[in-house]
């Protein structure tokens, strides 16, 4: 079991910058994918960003150049930096983690989820 508690959301103008945290309650350096995702009323939660344990990063089309994500693993910490905010990046922005089974299915674990508003 893997809790994850987020923080760093709130209102910004369009433009603007925020940095999300997600604080882990395992050793990071264990799990196989750290992830930001994101979800807006009536839609499907999307994948914003992920990265895997070896380093390797994946981001969505509409988030690419703008933002970066990170982990820290000496601390269990995984950031999401989001610069040059649109409006359209407003959401609940949700941490996941992700154990890999070889041969089963993965196991995904969520945080609460953080509110992000970009608008003017």
């Amino acid at each position: 079991q893997v809790q994850l508690v987020e923080s760093g959301g709130g209102l910004v103008q369009p433009g603007g910058s925020l940095r999300l945290s997600c604080a882990a309650s395992a050793p990071i350096s264990s799990i196989d994918v750290m992830g930001w995702y994101r979800q807006t009323p009536g839609k499907q939660r999307e994948l914003v960003a992920h990265i895997m344990r070896g380093g390797i990063e994946n981001y969505a089309d509409s988030v690419k150049g703008r933002f970066i994500i990170s982990r820290d693993n000496a601390n269990d910490m995984v950031y999401l930096q989001m610069n040059s905010l649109k409006p359209g990046d407003t959401a609940v922005y949700y941490c996941n983690a992700r154990r890999l089974r070889p041969g089963q299915a993965y196991l995904d674990f969520w945080g609460q989820g953080t509110l992000v508003t970009v608008s003017s």
